[in-house]
Order: structure tokens, then C-alpha cells, then sequence
């Protein structure tokens, strides 16, 4: 019997229904629900991606360092190397493959990730602003490629760091991760500028690192707060599970070398999730120290990070800075920052003792819902500190409890006065989200 694509897919499904076994599925970071908020949809460039690789010279090298051992009169030193993705606008005639290859949370398994993104496409001429964006721990510089592209898609230079010592391959030493997050955060942001203000490569011209922002989740969220001025506390740094013998020293608050660290160029941070304030890594004190507005986007059962106390506490405790935190009720760690758990992590891997899901889901929460309202606000929250862009005031200008939103319109769809539903939300798709600000001084 001869038969169509169509009468084989059918055979398929039914097989996969009577067998257990799983479907061949695409891997997509792209995806765009139908209630998805207006800022989520991709913008008007194609978008281009590359991989770079850099090396930070003369760096202490924390896995050399024995912390049972004396303190050593000099650290060991070495040069570390760091692997990091960019994305950007591409050339409206551009072609390339759409297809990132990534390992995914058993450090040994590699995927393939659908996107838009086209592997080194020809860029599009103009300088657009600089996002960068740091993983969790452990994680890898595709663990938020859904949020990547789609802001490069509308008119930013984005790359993503694979942190050294703190991968799914690679989780070395969690010292070396503490230490090391807002020193690979400034120094791959030199880069970048580098790369960008010379006259060879695909970046030449490209990238406005004057006008910057920082992006990170759980421990890049921990090393944003530290590069945007919140320096640790002394308990931080004694921790003897921590930086060995003092290594975490050169970001204590008021230190010379933090105080050195906050750059200009970054206007604003987005933390989702950030690690640390549970563990005594921050106080009201330190807190203070926070130099540039910030977003915080958190799940209020987050049981690694801590919600209230924990990302809540550390939105309330920069007061020197206009911020926001968003909040998914009910949601655990991975509210919105990873994209949806591949297919071939849904087994339970006998290494982790866990399948490689529960790293990117939740258990309440649709992964591809939560990344689409964090695409909407990092859009609307980066058109107003990086573009300037006023028209993106009503997105961030909110009932802080969705559901005390009315939805309130006319036949003609125009909007009542009485209408305070959220901007850019369809009627009903705002449930279970929080957005609440504070102005500086409060």
C-alpha cells in the first residue's frame, strides 16, 4: 500500500500512542502561543548568530587553589577561556542554518534546538545596543537562546557566555562560579566593545556597548546584582564552602576592587531568579550599593533562590534605584528563563537520578507561556532604558495584581475609560502574574 506523509504521520502517532514511545518533535525556542502578548512577537530583522571564543589572561585560578591547604603566599594563576554566542541583526537577504546544537543538563547529551536564527548570516549594517546575557548554575549559553533572539530580532547585539567551571559538563568548582560571574560578565563586555570598535569581523561597527544591559538567571542573576554595585557581605566571603581562602574578597562591598567593577556602560540588568540573598551573600547594607535600574522576575514558591525572603528581598533592598519585580504565582526556580525542556531529557537519566526536565519546566507553569511574557517585558523594559523609547511606558505602567485588572471595551474593540487591564495583554492572559515597582529612595 503506498501512502502519503500525511497517512504515515497518522501511523505514527496511533504507534506512539499504543507503544509509549516518543514522537520525533522539534526542539523550538521560537515558539509563539496564540495568548502570547503583544511585545513577545519576534521583531522586524532576521537574525544572525556566531560563536566567538575569548581568553581572560591571568586569572586566579580557583581550581588549583586546595582550601584544606595553607593559604598560599601568591594564587595560582591561569588563563581562561570562554566560549560565547552572539546574536544579531542580519542582512534582509541573509541564508544560513537555523539549528543550534546545545548539551543539555546531563552534560553529555547534545540536542538540536529550532530557531530563527541563522548560523553566521551576513549582518545587517547599523550599531544596535549590547545585551549579555549569563546562565545558571550549571547551564550553558543556550539556555536562554529563546530570549536571545528574540531581542536580537528587534535591533540588539546580544551574546551569551558559556561560564567556565559552571556547565553541564563542567561544574568544577562552585567557587570558581562565585568569583568568577561578574568578572566574565565585565571582561566578555570589553570584548565585545573591542571586537566591535575595530575595522576587521562581523562585529566591526556592529555593537553600541556604550549603551548596554545585563541579563542573568539564578547564578548570572547573583553576578548581575554584583556588576550593577551590590557587593557581598564580609560572611560572604568567609564561607568556607565558598571562594577559598578569601578568593571572594574581590567583590566584598566597599572594597577597591568592586567599587572598580560597576561599569557605565551597563544602563540596566534584568535577574531572574538571582541566587544568594538566602545564603547571607547580600544585606540591607550591600543592597544599597546597586547602581542601575533592574527588573527582577521571580517564581513566588521558588524554592532554590527564595522568594520572600530571597528575590523579593533583594528587589525591596535596592533602594538607590528605580526597579520592578515580576512575579509568577506559583511558579518554582525556572519561571521563565530557560526554554522549553528538549524532548530527549524527558527520560530519568541514572547519573542525575532525575530526567534532564526538571531542569527547564515547571510543574505549573507552560515553559513556552513563561518565556513569551518575559520576551514582552525584557522588550518593553529594554525600549525604556536602552531606546529611550517612551511608547513603552504603558507595557510597564501596570495594576500590580493582574486580576484587579478590568477589561473594559467597546464594539468596536477601542477601549473604555474604565479599562486598566494590562497593556499588550489579551482579555483573560494576565492571571497569575504580579508587576509591581518601586522608585528610588523607597
Amino acid at each position: 500500500m503506498k501512502m502519503n506523509k500525511t497517512s504515515l504521520g497518522v501511523v505514527l502517532a496511533t504507534a506512539a500512542v499504543l507503544t509509549g514511545a516518543p514522537l520525533m518533535a522539534e526542539n523550538r525556542i521560537d515558539t509563539q502561543r496564540p495568548d502570547a502578548p503583544s511585545l513577545a512577537a519576534y521583531g522586524s530583522h532576521k537574525v544572525g548568530v556566531r560563536q566567538l571564543e575569548m581568553t581572560n589572561p591571568d586569572q586566579i585560578n580557583i581550581l588549583a587553589i586546595d582550601p584544606a591547604a595553607d593559604k598560599p603566599g601568591e594564587m595560582p594563576r591561569y588563563d581562561r577561556d570562554l566560549t560565547v554566542e552572539v546574536w544579531y541583526p542580519a542582512a534582509d537577504d541573509a541564508t544560513g542554518d537555523t539549528v543550534l546544537q546545545a548539551e543539555i543538563r546531563d552534560g553529555k547529551t547534545v540536542v538540536d534546538l529550532h530557531g530563527q536564527a541563522m548560523r553566521d548570516a551576513a549582518p545587517k549594517d547599523g550599531k544596535y545596543p549590547f545585551v549579555l546575557i549569563s546562565h545558571g548554575y550549571p547551564g550553558n549559553r543556550f539556555l536562554m537562546s529563546h530570549l536571545a533572539e528574540n531581542i536580537a530580532s528587534k535591533g540588539y547585539v546580544v551574546a551569551s557566555i558559556d561560564h567556565t567551571d559552571s556547565i553541564y559538563s563542567d561544574k568544577a568548582a562552585f567557587g570558581s562560579t562565585l568569583v568568577n560571574r561578574s568578572i566574565d560578565q565585565k571582561f566578555v563586555l570589553n570584548q565585545i566593545a573591542a571586537l566591535s570598535e575595530g575595522g576587521e569581523g562581523f562585529l566591526s561597527g556592529l555593537a553600541d556597548t556604550d549603551n548596554s544591559a545585563l541579563i542573568g538567571y539564578s547564578m548570572g542573576g547573583y553576578g548581575a546584582v554584583i556588576s550593577a554595585g551590590g557587593g557581598v557581605t564580609q560572611a560572604a566571603v568567609d564561607y568556607a564552602w565558598g571562594g577559598p581562602h578569601g578568593t571572594l574578597g574581590v567583590h566584598l562591598s566597599g572594597s577597591e576592587t568592586h567599587n572598580a567593577l560597576p561599569d557605565a556602560r551597563f544602563k540596566t540588568a534584568v535577574a531572574f531568579a538571582p541566587w544568594g540573598l538566602t545564603y547571607g551573600f547580600w544585606d540591607a547594607e550591600t543592597l544599597k550599593g546597586v547602581q542601575i535600574p533592574m527588573l527582577f522576575i521571580a517564581g513566588s514558591v521558588d524554592d532554590v533562590s527564595g522568594y520572600d525572603p530571597g528575590v523579593r528581598s533583594i528587589w525591596q533592598g535596592a533602594v538607590n534605584v528605580d526597579r520592578a519585580l515580576l512575579t509568577f504565582e506559583n511558579a518554582n526556580h525556572n519561571a521563565a528563563a530557560p526554554y522549553p525542556a528538549p524532548q530527549e531529557g524527558r527520560e530519568v537519566d541514572a547519573d542525575l537520578g532525575f530526567a534532564a526536565f526538571d531542569h527547564y519546566a515547571d510543574p505549573v507553569w507552560d515553559t513556552a507561556r513563561m518565556n513569551n511574557i518575559a520576551q514582552h517585558f525584557v522588550t518593553a523594559w529594554l525600549g525604556k532604558y536602552l531606546g529611550n523609547d517612551g511608547d513603552m511606558e504603558p507595557f510597564l505602567s501596570l495594576e500590580p495584581n493582574a486580576k484587579d485588572g478590568v477589561w473594559s471595551a467597546n464594539e468596536d474593540g477601542s477601549f473604555k475609560e474604565d479599562h486598566t487591564y494590562w497593556t499588550g495583554f489579551p482579555n483573560r492572559t494576565a492571571a497569575g502574574l504580579r508587576y509591581e515597582e518601586l522608585p528610588k529612595a523607597e
